[in-house]
């Protein structure tokens, strides 16, 4: 359930790799620390927080992960949760939420919720983070255009009201280093991917505003100095009434983060040909977060452009992710003092295409080809996250897919009328065939196929009420059906006990383990009768007879 990829990394580790670990962990540190910055200033807390949190959750991430190249830290899929936290309840209420995300996350790893995550509806995911990537972007407008407004609305509609209030109040100077910002990395990627263009443009453009003298907001002159060292953990104080409201936040959190982490991971298994350890993974980003937490961070996953980075310059274990975090480290001692200088404008910048990146907008217009269905869960997720509530939007949206996939199962037909005739030597190898056989008079056959579950109970029971007035047996036939539920088992209880009221013996033919159990649990077993359980096809016809038989000698 908790075993660290770098323990088996290191079994067979070699200084060639060691060096091309070292490599790509420098590159990497490199390329987190702007990201690390603009994320925490986006999230409304300080630039700090998101420096230890790439810090301590990043080297957490990568010592005791599941996955061999995952690069830790905050990312922007926590933007829009993380500053709704800050707004409602404070600094003490983040570190709270972030605290119980990472036990949760623990706690999911613990049970093997690993898997289960995976099931979470492709337009779910697509939606919400397309909806995380306009408000990222919408966030961002203040800085780029160095708008005057005092305080930005956490709100949608409250943002764009208070834009165009104070759009007349743009500052050309902010604006144009935003837009040299987005033009610089755009072009540099262009020529070279090993030098990230987020760091060329933060190095040229802070520098050009520093030397010009330009007047434009800066971190320091919002925030004040970045500390050079990390600070000690302290424990927040905990109160019942906030627990409470901080569990849907902290859900959501968790949610995110293993989502997140085990896409990334998946993303990287693929790039490097491994096979991550999905629990691990969890249990390691719930340790990461209760620690980032600790330290005064904000909430960190798996990041997918920093793995992929990673993998790109030849980081192949855990160890690079280690040297990333000590990089950062290195950074926050030596050059913090000179970070203050950095314009939000060139923050904001990289953030717009930060939000470009992650919006997925290749992905959104293809689902909006899918069936209706998968558009409407798609533009729920999407508009909720964007207008209301990211914690709201997942729930809808993975409530509301259930309900879909329920009703398409509900349709699909899987009760039917065996004709009078019928042979399955198309399924040679199947113990439960039968090569041809003719239905007994007085008797119908009807096969079930999939799953046995509420969604269908009531087509079930309306398809039996259906009864010729000669027929004495019907053979249920559940040779496909390798699940069936309390509802389910419900249902059948009612057409057995409605069946003999009007003197119709029922048989089961062909169940398999599951349903067997269920059976047997319920007691519906002994109400149908241990001789009218049959192993096949076969025997259920030979009992059908009989009974029929004895139906007719029973009338003469």
């Amino acid at each position: 359930m908790f075993k660290p990829k770098l323990l088996t990394c290191l079994k067979d580790y070699s200084l060639p790799q060691f060096r091309s670990d070292v490599i790509a962990g420098l590159i990497v540190g490199v390329v987190a620390l702007p990201l690390a910055i603009a994320f925490a200033i986006a999230s409304g807390v300080s630039p700090d927080r998101g420096l230890v949190t790439a810090v301590v959750a990043g080297f957490l991430i990568s010592a005791l992960g599941g996955s061999r190249v995952q690069i830790g830290g905050p990312t922007g899929a926590f933007v829009v949760i993380v500053y709704a936290i800050v707004q409602k309840h404070g600094l003490d209420g983040l570190v709270l939420a972030t605290l119980m995300a990472g036990v949760i996350l623990i706690v999911m790893g613990a049970v093997g919720f690993g898997a289960v995550l995976k099931f979470i509806p492709y337009p779910v995911t697509v939606g919400f983070t397309s909806g995380i990537a306009v408000i990222i972007a919408l966030a961002q407008v203040k800085d780029f255009f160095g708008l005057s407004i005092e305080s930005v609305p956490a709100e949608f509609f409250g943002k764009l009201a208070a834009y165009g209030e104070h759009f007349s109040s743009v500052n050309p100077y902010a604006l144009i280093l935003s837009v040299g910002t987005v033009a610089l990395i755009l072009l540099w990627q262009r020529f070279t991917k090993k030098i990230p263009g987020s760091l060329v443009a933060l190095l040229a453009v802070t520098a050009i505003a520093a030397i010009l003298k330009l007047p434009v907001e800066t971190i320091g002159s919002r925030f004040g100095e970045i500390p050079h060292s990390l600070p000690l953990p302290t424990f927040p104080k905990i109160q019942f009434h906030t627990i409470q409201a901080l569990i849907p936040s902290a859900m959501t959190i968790a949610i995110l983060a293993g989502i997140e982490s085990l896409l990334s991971a998946v993303v990287a298994d693929g790039m490097i040909g491994g096979k991550h350890r999905s629990n691990t993974e969890l249990i390691a980003q719930g340790i990461a977060n209760i620690a980032s937490a600790l330290f005064g961070g904000i909430p960190a996953t798996g990041a997918i452009a920093r793995t992929a980075t990673n993998v790109h310059n030849g980081g192949r274990t855990p160890v690079a992710g280690i040297v990333h975090a000590l990089t950062l480290v290195l950074i926050m001692y030596l050059f913090s003092k000179w970070a203050v200088y950095i314009p939000l404008a060139c923050l904001a910048g990289i953030l717009m295409i930060v939000a470009y990146r992650m919006s997925e907008w290749h992905s959104f217009l293809m689902i909006l080809k899918a069936p209706r269905s998968d558009v409407a869960v798609l533009l729920a997720t999407f508009l909720l996250t964007v207008i209301f509530d990211l914690t709201v939007a997942i729930e809808v949206g993975v409530v509301l897919s259930a309900f879909l996939l329920i009703h398409r199962l509900s349709l699909t037909p899987n009760i039917g009328l065996i004709s009078k005739e019928f042979s399955d030597k198309e399924e040679n190898g199947d113990a439960l065939e039968l090569d041809k056989a003719s239905i007994p008079k007085h008797v119908e056959v009807y096969e079930i196929v999939g799953a046995f579950f509420f969604g269908v109970a009531s087509t079930f029971i309306e398809t039996m009420n259906t009864l010729e007035k000669d027929i004495t047996v019907r053979i249920l036939r559940m040779r496909n059906v390798l699940s069936i539920d309390a509802t389910a088992l419900n249902a059948l209880r009612h057409v057995v006990k409605n069946s003999r009221a009007k003197g119709v013996e029922i048989l089961i033919s062909g169940v398999h383990a599951q349903p067997m159990m269920a059976l047997q649990q319920s007691g519906l077993y002994d109400e149908i009768g241990e001789e009218n359980v049959l192993p096949n096809i076969d025997a259920a016809l030979v009992r059908a007879k009989e009974l029929s038989i004895t139906n007719e000698s029973k009338h003469k």
